[in-house]
């Protein structure tokens, strides 16, 4: 289709939808990353997509931009902010959003990961028309997907952004051409879930949760923000912070990774001590 789209995104994620998305329309990217060798902006210079870098909706060079893309339509795929009306109202046919959970379950930032933690048997991913409210709007399209045992928060999310992908292109023909109607979630069986933090993920070695919740939340909370703790590692020295990866893996600060077996031969009596964690 002769259409322009303008694409709000950041991150790995979105480069399935972008891939998609760029074989049927003229792209212009708008992202918060701002470092070359950011994937998304590493991919946009590799394939000659027009990608902007921006820090702040109040930036008038940014709306002026925005504004003369003269864009129809708008996508956004893991997009940081919540966009503001003066936006929205940018685009004649609106602005739709790839959100992985089958809303209205999982409204926010983190339905991946508490899919994962929560020990859901499967979830999916919805594409909606987004209005001023997070993940509100009426949807389009949805799509379930079985969880698997050993996913973690990355690969789920892969699977995920991979089936919009599949779909996109032809939810956008048919939501243009009226033969798809947007129908409105029910806000009654809407949920939330929480921002996470670096902090919000340290668990207590005196205190660890189950084996089967730290299995979760290690395999949730990978690659970011990561389970981790300090354990003092030597008689007398500092602690140090230990990430705990899935696989029964860990890694010891300014070290790599090893399986709990070799942090067993290598610091026996930590083990030993916290032996509950390593089960």
């Amino acid at each position: 289709m002769d259409m322009k789209i303008v694409f709000f995104g950041t991150g790995n994620y979105a480069l399935s939808i972008i891939g998609a998305l760029k074989k049927e329309f003229e792209l212009t990217i708008f992202t918060t990353a701002k470092e070359k060798q950011d994937p998304l902006i590493k991919y946009c210079l590799e394939n000659k997509i027009s990608c902007l870098s921006f820090s702040s909706f109040l930036d008038k060079d940014i709306m002026n931009k925005l504004r003369k893309t003269k864009a129809d339509l708008a996508v956004v795929v893991s997009f940081r902010w919540l966009l503001p009306k003066e936006i929205l109202d940018l685009f004649p046919k609106g602005v739709l959003n790839v959100h992985p959970s089958l809303l209205p379950r999982y409204r926010g930032a983190t339905p991946g990961q508490s899919a994962v933690l929560n020990n859901d048997k499967k979830t999916g991913v919805s594409i909606i028309k987004l209005d001023e409210k997070i993940d509100h709007g009426p949807i389009l399209w949805q799509k379930e997907e079985e969880i698997q045992a050993n996913d973690t928060a990355e690969s789920l999310y892969l699977r995920l952004f991979k089936l919009a992908a599949n779909s996109i292109t032809d939810v956008i023909k048919r939501y243009l051409k009226g033969d798809l109607i947007p129908i409105a979630q029910d806000d009654k069986k809407a949920t939330y879930v929480k921002t996470l933090t670096r902090k919000s993920v340290y668990i207590d070695p005196t205190k660890p949760p189950s084996p089967e919740i730290l299995n979760r939340m290690i395999r949730a909370y990978y690659p970011w923000p990561g389970v981790w703790t300090r354990l003092h590692l030597s008689y007398g020295g500092q602690a140090k912070i230990v990430k705990f990866l899935p696989n029964k893996m860990i890694q010891v600060e300014g070290k790599k990774p090893i399986s709990y077996k070799d942090f067993e031969n290598g610091y026996p009596m930590v083990y030993n001590e916290f032996e509950k964690i390593f089960k």
